[in-house]
């Protein structure tokens, strides 16, 4: 018998674990209301600008009673369930366990802790109306290419995309005007899915103005209806 054959056996038993944590994670989610996802990195530091306007960001969300929705953990996450939960808003805090970087912040008011990622990733969209990317690695990467595909393939809806952070963000999206466009890899238009921005306002005016257009809550677009 070869040693792989014990963990095949696992693998039926392990559905019912993914089923159970949809389960959990959706009851909790649906409960939530509107509300905005904010990704970005769990190294920033709370020195930083962008600490500072993550912060800043998810306090307006929530005082247009909009959830701020992060991955729980420290840096970006912290400061946007930080502003959140300050602003005495909903701060929800989408936890997985990493052997290092992570561990769940104390701001998060309503905390969700998965073990599998893909779970992980369909709550971040499945109960979201807008997406906020502060800068990031490769996790922060992952998430704006995996929404952006969404979008552009038009398996949800075409939610705000906002990157927060001129600086950061300009290289990489000349580099996508330069290549993808240019090339013909991506259709013209697709990096209009995308919106560039440092001002924390014009982010909150863009997730609202959203809201408005596309009706009150209880109407609106949920992705993976």
């Amino acid at each position: 018998m070869s040693e792989s054959t014990p963990f095949i056996h696992e693998d039926p038993w392990r559905i019912f674990r993914i089923m159970a944590e949809f389960v959990d994670s959706f009851q909790t989610m649906s409960q939530v209301g509107p509300a905005v996802t904010i990704f970005g990195s769990a190294r920033t530091k709370p020195t930083d600008k962008y600490y500072r306007a993550a912060q800043d960001i998810a306090k307006g969300l929530a005082k247009h009673n909009l959830a701020v929705v992060t991955g729980g953990g420290p840096g970006i996450m912290e400061a946007a369930n930080k502003g959140a939960s300050h602003a005495g808003g909903k701060s929800v805090g989408l936890n997985i366990e990493l052997p290092f970087e992570q561990a769940g912040n104390k701001y998060a008011n309503v905390p969700v802790h998965f073990h599998y990622f893909f779970a992980r990733k369909v709550c971040f969209v499945k109960y979201s109306l807008g997406f906020v990317y502060m800068p990031g690695g490769f996790g922060t990467l992952d998430e704006l290419f995996e929404v952006l595909t969404l979008v552009q393939t038009q398996r949800i809806p075409q939610f705000p995309l906002i990157l927060f952070g001129k600086e950061h963000w300009k290289g990489l999206v000349a580099w996508m005007k330069t290549r993808l466009e240019k090339d013909k890899l991506i259709s013209p238009g697709d990096l209009d899915l995308l919106k560039i921005t440092d001002d924390v306002d014009e982010v909150i005016a863009i997730i609202r103005d959203y809201e408005r257009r596309v009706g009150p809550p209880g109407t609106l677009p949920i992705a993976f209806a």
